[in-house]
């Protein structure tokens, strides 16, 4: 087997599942390309921005392809490439691009609400108020695994003492990316370029940002630059998004998107030998195919934190229906296509059956910043690009999550219109105070490393994507729509990341038999594991009798 062949199948796949699959859908639910979206009935210069529909992809794609797409499919392929190829298929296919779509189409048919403020009009308020901490407390683990890696990714020193030059460079880089996309944000508000004067625009920012920051990098500690990753988040939970988030977002697509053509053309180009057997067994170091292979490869295959992205922030910027299709299930197959190529670099990468050794980064930056060098980049160069790249796919998702969790902290304390809040009820919405206490206790949970929360965070994250799926099926069935392409989705997801959460549990219960047990690291994430099970068994439970009784008696709300 070799590289071409994985690549090319890979493509040619979610191409037609785009052309075929997923304009079923959109033809099956119906949109309406006359109707006012959300983005244009209220616009209010904060949350709810209209934008073009590249605008919008590029803050979607940009939040969802996290740390995800690089390290699942890399550490799952130690069961062999073919068990890891298959899921990002027939994940990426039926599980997440559907998922991501079908969160966003509902939001945006529904005023741009989020996730659980569509399950209290589905559902009903008690599943809102579940569904909603635990989204809130999947966002701290989400918080802290990602700050820890971007800190990490800047530190400009190792352990020695020597300068790291290529994380110094990306997070110079980084910093500018930051303070242009402000920039940007006032421009295109003050003068509304066109999308080709955007374009042009964005691609000579970038080549700038990457000159100037690759030609002064910024030497700093692990630790500081985890309190400038922590003020920056604050900053873009609380600012417009079209300040900032957006035109960051928008840049950093362009960066993102080089590094899958740099990955896709160099295996067109080298046409790498797969050096890894397609399947290696059900049980590798001690770690069963079930459920590790389905908790590991998460962004890629299926992300339960897409959803809140579809539903949190990208619902509140289409301009046009038609688009949730381009945003919501295009960029989940690019995405895919990232996971692809990650898999094809490692396997390729092997030696006698033998992973190489690194970290999943490691490697992956490594292989990509040869292909480039074989189009003449100097390989120091292409070291920083790479690690710019990987820094920018833990940080796009780490501003988004901060500013979903930030909201659903200030929708769990949120009353009906016409209700008096009490003196609690206007400080937990505050957003200000609600993105504080929010970063705090993300802040705590990343003092433990992210290489502790991942486990935990990957359970959890899976898991929410069953509750999405389960609460969308709802939505469908109550509305008049076919929803059967969701029901084997939602339970596989369930039972996989249900059992995946039990053995997160044992584990931290084995360390406290073992006296390795530290309360301030491993007792908080147990009490958050526990919380987690409970509440996602009580709101599926909570959402199954609805989908059960639920009627179509909302023939009126099909058009809406």
């Amino acid at each position: 087997m070799n590289g071409i062949m994985l690549v090319g199948c890979a493509i040619i796949i979610f191409f037609l599942a785009y052309r075929i699959y997923g304009r079923w859908l959109l033809h099956t639910w119906g949109v309406d390309e006359n109707a006012k979206t959300p983005a244009f009935k209220y616009n209010d210069g904060q949350d709810f921005t209209p934008a073009s529909k590249f605008t919008v992809f590029s803050h979607q794609f940009s939040s969802i392809t996290g740390a995800g797409p690089v390290t699942g499919p890399i550490i799952a392929a130690m069961y062999g490439w073919l068990p890891a190829f298959l899921w990002i298929i027939v994940g990426g296919i039926f599980f997440g691009a559907v998922q991501d779509f079908t969160a966003l189409y509902a939001s945006v048919k529904n005023e741009g609400k989020s996730m659980g403020m569509l399950i209290e009009h589905y559902i009903g308020k008690t599943g809102r108020r579940l569904f909603l901490l635990f989204c809130w407390l999947f966002t701290l683990l989400v918080i802290a695994a990602f700050a820890d890696i971007v800190a990490n990714t800047f530190n400009g020193f190792s352990k020695d003492g020597a300068l790291i030059t290529p994380n110094a460079a990306a997070a110079s880089i980084s910093m500018l990316f930051i303070f242009v996309a402000i920039l940007c944000g006032l421009f295109i508000k003050k003068f509304k370029p066109n999308e080709k004067v955007r374009l042009v625009l964005g691609i000579i920012l970038l080549i700038a940002m990457l000159a100037v920051g690759i030609a002064f990098p910024i030497y700093l500690d692990r630790m500081i630059w985890l309190y400038v990753v922590f003020a920056y988040i604050f900053a873009a939970s609380v600012m417009p998004m079209w300040i900032l988030k957006q035109p960051r977002d928008y840049l950093s697509t362009f960066l993102l998107l080089a590094m899958i053509a740099g990955g896709v053309i160099g295996v067109l180009a080298v046409n790498p030998t797969i050096n890894m057997p397609a399947f290696v067994g059900f049980n590798v170091n001690g770690k069963d195919l079930f459920p590790i292979l389905f908790i590991t490869i998460a962004c890629g295959a299926v992300s339960g934190f897409h959803s809140l992205v579809s539903s949190g922030t990208s619902s509140k910027t289409i301009s046009n229906e038609k688009d949730t299709l381009f945003v919501g299930y295009g960029s989940m197959l690019v995405e895919s296509v990232l996971g692809v190529v990650s898999l094809v670099i490692v396997c390729s990468a092997a030696t006698n059956g033998q992973l190489p050794e690194g970290t999943p980064f490691q490697i992956f930056s490594t292989a990509v910043a040869g292909f480039f060098a074989m189009f003449g980049m100097p390989h120091d160069i292409a070291n920083c690009i790479l690690t710019m790249c990987v820094s920018a796919l833990a940080l796009t998702s780490l501003d988004a999550v901060a500013r979903i969790g930030r909201m659903s902290f200030q929708e769990l304390f949120s009353v009906d219109e016409g209700q008096e809040m009490s003196f609690v009820q206007k400080l937990c919405t505050n957003k200000y105070f609600a993105t504080l206490i929010t970063l705090f206790i993300g802040y705590l949970l990343c003092l433990g490393g992210y290489m502790n929360i991942w486990p935990l965070f990957g359970a959890a994250n899976q898991l929410l994507s069953a509750l999405v799926l389960i609460s969308l099926a709802v939505f469908l069935k109550t509305t008049g729509r076919k929803g059967f392409m969701l029901y084997i989705p939602m339970v596989v997801m369930f039972c996989v990341t249900l059992t995946a959460l039990v053995e997160a549990v044992y584990a931290i219960v084995v360390k406290l038999s073992m006296g390795q047990f530290v309360f301030a690291v491993d007792g908080l994430q147990l009490i958050i594991a526990l919380a987690l099970m409970i509440l996602a068994i009580s709101v599926a439970v909570h959402c199954g009798r609805e989908l059960a009784g639920a009627k179509d008696n909302s023939k009126a709300e099909l058009n809406n």
